[in-house]
């Protein structure tokens, strides 16, 4: 097998939950442009308008779906809609997910339960709704969009950080279940990205800014594409033997890592 059909996806049906926007529309745009048939989600009506506009400027006709992850029975409604109209999902990327920066002593039970719902209950949820079809065919790819915060804290964000810690375990006891059947379960832990998200750290002379560009060894915010490209990797042959692993796109930080005097104050 060449190259190129190591990384051919001509057939496969992808959904990218959140895929409206971001790092989710980076990893929706590699797997399409390699050939997949692209499905992405929200719970915004205007997101979604929004997104099949831009998927569309790359000559990419996606289908999206309007429902919510943290609903077994949404989630059924919409994956079975997908079955019906474009076919059995193929490859699975756990990428909808919030952040809420606040102190612990701060935030409330109710506030901390909705980051948790969103970043690692829903992503069981949807897997555990299209993972059977997979173990039927023998065939899947599940990626879990994990963090760097799945192996390091920092302040104001231990809700997020809970969720992806757990998501990464969530990630191993996957493919312990089920690399048997064929599937591969990997996550992916972006570093520092640049997108319209960070972008009021990044600029202005923001002090977060410095941090990033001094602490990660390449010397810049990564671009969303170097997560596109990771999940096009995780979702192809070539990573037929990758299974319960975290692959982390983050320039080198975690190599890096340590703590730098006045970080907290950032």
């Amino acid at each position: 097998m060449n190259t190129t059909e190591l990384f051919d996806l001509t057939g496969k049906v992808a959904l990218v939950t959140g895929g409206t926007h971001g790092i989710g529309m980076a990893c929706g745009k590699a797997l399409a442009k390699a050939g997949a048939k692209l499905c992405v989600n929200d719970i915004d009506e205007e997101k979604l308008a929004a997104a099949k506009e831009e998927y569309a400027k790359d000559g990419i006709d996606v289908f999206t779906l309007n429902f919510n992850v943290c609903s077994e029975e949404e989630v059924d409604k919409g994956v079975t809609k997908i079955e019906n109209e474009v076919g059995p999902v193929d490859i699975l990327v756990n990428n909808a997910g919030i952040i809420k920066r606040i102190p612990i002593l701060e935030m409330s039970v109710k506030e901390y339960e909705q980051v948790i719902d969103v970043d690692l209950v829903a992503p069981l949820i949807v897997a555990k709704r299209i993972a059977p079809g997979m173990i039927e065919r023998r065939e899947g790819k599940i990626i879990n969009m994990c963090s760097m915060m799945s192996v390091y804290g920092r302040q104001n964000v231990s809700a997020y950080a809970s969720a992806k810690g757990g998501l990464k375990l969530l990630t191993a006891n996957m493919c312990c279940e089920w690399a048997k059947f064929n599937l591969q379960v990997n996550g992916i832990g972006p570093g520092y990205i640049a997108t319209a998200q960070t972008a009021p750290i990044r600029e202005g002379g923001h002090p977060f800014n410095d941090l990033v560009m001094t602490r990660t060894p390449a010397g810049r915010w990564g671009d969303p594409q170097d997560v596109g490209n990771a999940c096009l990797f995780l979702s192809s042959k070539a990573a037929d033997f990758v299974n319960g692993q975290v692959l982390y796109v983050d320039g080198g930080i975690l190599a890096n890592f340590g703590y730098v005097k006045g970080e907290n104050e950032v």
